[in-house]
């Protein structure tokens, strides 16, 4: 998805596509990219007169209920998906087990920075959810880096504007 087609969407359909979008995001939705849409959504907040608070608080509740819902599905049932992961890729059983013994040593402190690391960030979840920890310790320490990454993105964007991508062209 480009960003012309998700500026129509957000302008065409205001704060629910905003929020769907960032929702999505989170569910790590294949084509929708974090250095895109997050800032992408605080330009469009920003063109919009969408206060900069409002826009915060918002990709923040979208991006927690995603990351939720990933945890509630791995709580329930990823075991049985990690065996099934292992069985299918046997030489990925020590790059799991370790990320699971990284999160079973730091806990709800590894969920914030892992919050805070691309790619990790949408699929800690997964392990967060199979390792059972505390239900408030993750959702404290998820919404935190949720809201630490979108206040960096999604803040650019409402900042700086459409300028933000002519940066993220040159890196």
């Amino acid at each position: 998805m480009n960003m012309e087609i998700l500026m129509n969407y957000f302008s065409q359909y205001g704060l629910i596509v905003f929020f769907i979008i960032i929702f999505l995001e989170y569910l790590n939705v294949p084509g929708l990219a974090a250095g895109i849409v997050m800032p992408l959504a605080g330009v469009w907040a920003a063109n919009e007169g969408i206060g900069f608070f409002t826009a915060i608080f918002i990709s923040v509740i979208a991006g927690l209920l995603g990351s939720l819902v990933l945890y509630a599905i791995a709580r329930i049932g990823g075991e049985i998906f990690l065996k099934k992961l292992i069985n299918k890729f046997p030489s990925q059983e020590k790059t799991i087990n370790n990320k699971l013994d990284y999160l079973r040593q730091k806990g709800s402190v590894g969920v914030f920075v892992s919050k805070l690391i691309p790619m990790a960030r949408t699929l800690i979840e997964i392990p967060a959810g199979v390792l059972k920890i505390d239900f408030m310790k993750y959702f404290c320490s998820a919404g935190l880096g949720i809201f630490v990454w979108n206040l960096i993105f999604v803040g650019s964007g409402y900042i700086f504007g459409e300028a933000v991508f002519q940066k993220l062209t040159f890196l």
